[in-house]
């Protein structure tokens, strides 16, 4: 390494990029990470996936008590209130517990915690802070920021028309939340101010909510953000916002065209997708152009088109979570040590985080059929699993999707109480090519949610036990 500061660099220090230092550093090499905001952990433990379960747990323990579940089970209380600001309060810890402990873990490796945004100034070369740092590898892991709406301007300051941020930090319940966009970040937060007291709408412009999603679970997921008081306006586009005072006034259309109508709200969110962090990277000085999507490509191992160059996570293609770009941080930390790291992009599950929360793995049924598969496909009702009717939580089922052939596990969709644990199970059984009857014949733990995986497994082949 004379020739150079480091022998990894890793730009930004979300959960692929800590993960990736971290990683290379147990691998023996000389790590630094080059990071602009205030703490570690990124997009996802700062301002994303952290802080809004705070929020979703929160405000479901407040559903709970406000709805009647706890009564349900002989918990009885004459008089609930909110404090928002004890919530907050409590997400905040959070945050800063788990922020703290990746800057626990950087020291434990001696990782060096370069504070500042690095732009390059040559292939091994960037600029932080002011200061020249060399490095033989450079591993751009920058994530990814909230796509703007073009004529629905976003001011989190003023609380009015918000973005996934602004919303996180609320210091009151919104009388009347409109949500731009269906899919997961859209649901989950509308879903927690819903429960803490606000009426939510939500506005798609697809005829579905939650696209990349099997069928069966974007339309059951409708009905059962429906019955929890959620409008659903699909097939509608915002084509603009204005704002007086603490309202503001959406013009939507309907995505096909036709007549105009205006809907009023205290608070707007703004959640469309995401795009890659590439911007402010000086990724012309190295002669590296981003895709037409505005993405980095890379190789099987992740390298880029420029030699000692990787990228992971939210910028290069692929699906934008938070568990992709960790498994792809051990794995080019492990390539770049001169190991073999493999991610498997087939099997990459997916959570959305709402109750019932919604997950899959793997092949839609739409999907399968589009690759020429012949299918078998079987389903089970939480409705007659045991443990989600003791608790009350009927809603939902497991699908498993199968080769008709070979009987191998090619998808897994459910919607479950506890779907974001129980999708592992399915995650694994694909990882090691399962067929439906490898989990059929899996003695499951009784009485558990998990048990709703077997019987769908069963069903495959037409033989559930509890249905």
């Amino acid at each position: 390494m004379a020739d150079y500061d480091y022998d990894v660099l890793v730009i930004g220090s979300g959960p692929g990029g800590y993960v990736a230092a971290i990683r290379a550093a147990q691998l023996g090499l000389i790590v630094a990470c080059a990071e602009g905001r205030e703490t570690l952990g990124g997009t996802c433990l700062n301002v994303g996936c952290i802080p809004s379960k705070a929020l979703l747990h929160g405000s479901e323990l407040y559903a709970d008590a406000v709805e009647g579940t706890l009564a349900k089970f002989g918990v009885k209380i004459d008089k609930v209130e909110l404090d928002l600001a004890v919530l907050q309060g409590e997400k905040a810890i959070a945050v800063k517990e788990l922020t703290g402990g990746i800057e626990f873990l950087f020291k434990k490796n001696k990782i060096t915690w370069l504070k500042g945004y690095a732009r390059f100034t040559g292939p091994h070369a960037v600029e932080v802070a002011g200061k020249p740092v060399t490095a033989k590898n450079i591993v751009i892991a920058t994530g990814s920021s909230v796509t703007p709406l073009p004529g629905v301007a976003v001011d989190n300051d003023a609380g009015v028309i918000v973005d996934s941020t602004g919303a996180l930090a609320l210091d009151r319940v919104p009388e009347r939340l409109v949500v731009i966009g269906g899919g997961v970040i859209g649901l989950e937060l509308g879903s927690v101010w819903r429960r803490l007291g606000a009426k939510v709408t939500v506005v798609e412009f697809l005829d579905q909510l939650l696209p990349g999603m099997d069928g069966d679970i974007r339309k059951e997921a409708a009905k059962i953000f429906r019955k929890q008081g959620l409008e659903l306006k699909l097939s509608t586009k915002v084509t603009g916002a204005t704002v007086a005072g603490a309202k503001a006034t959406l013009t939507l259309e309907p995505a096909a065209g036709g007549a105009a109508e205006t809907l009023e709200a205290d608070c707007v969110l703004v959640s469309i997708g995401r795009r890659p962090n590439t911007e402010g990277l000086g990724l012309d000085a190295i002669g590296l152009k981003p895709n037409a999507r505005g993405q980095i490509e890379t190789d099987h191992d992740f390298r880029t088109a420029i030699d000692g160059v990787w990228a992971i996570g939210d910028v290069i293609p692929g699906p934008m979570l938070a568990h992709k770009a960790e498994d792809e941080g051990i794995a080019v930390a492990e390539n770049i040590a001169g190991l073999t790291g493999i991610v498997n992009h087939d099997v990459i599950p997916s959570v959305v985080y709402t109750m019932p929360e919604i997950a899959g793995v793997g092949l839609t049924e739409e999907a399968a059929k589009a690759a020429g598969h012949e299918l078998k496909i079987g389903k089970f009702p939480m409705s007659a699993n045991s443990r989600a009717k003791t608790n009350r939580e009927p809603d939902g089922f497991v699908k498993i999707i199968a080769d008709a052939k070979t009987d191998r596990v090619l998808g897994a969709w459910m919607i479950a109480s506890v779907a974001g644990t129980m999708i592992a199970e399915a995650a694994l059984a694909m990882e090691f090519g399962a067929t439906s009857e490898d989990i059929a014949y899996t003695c499951h733990a009784h009485p558990t949610h998990s048990e709703a995986i077997k019987e769908a497994a069963m069903a495959v082949t037409g033989k559930p036990i509890h249905m």
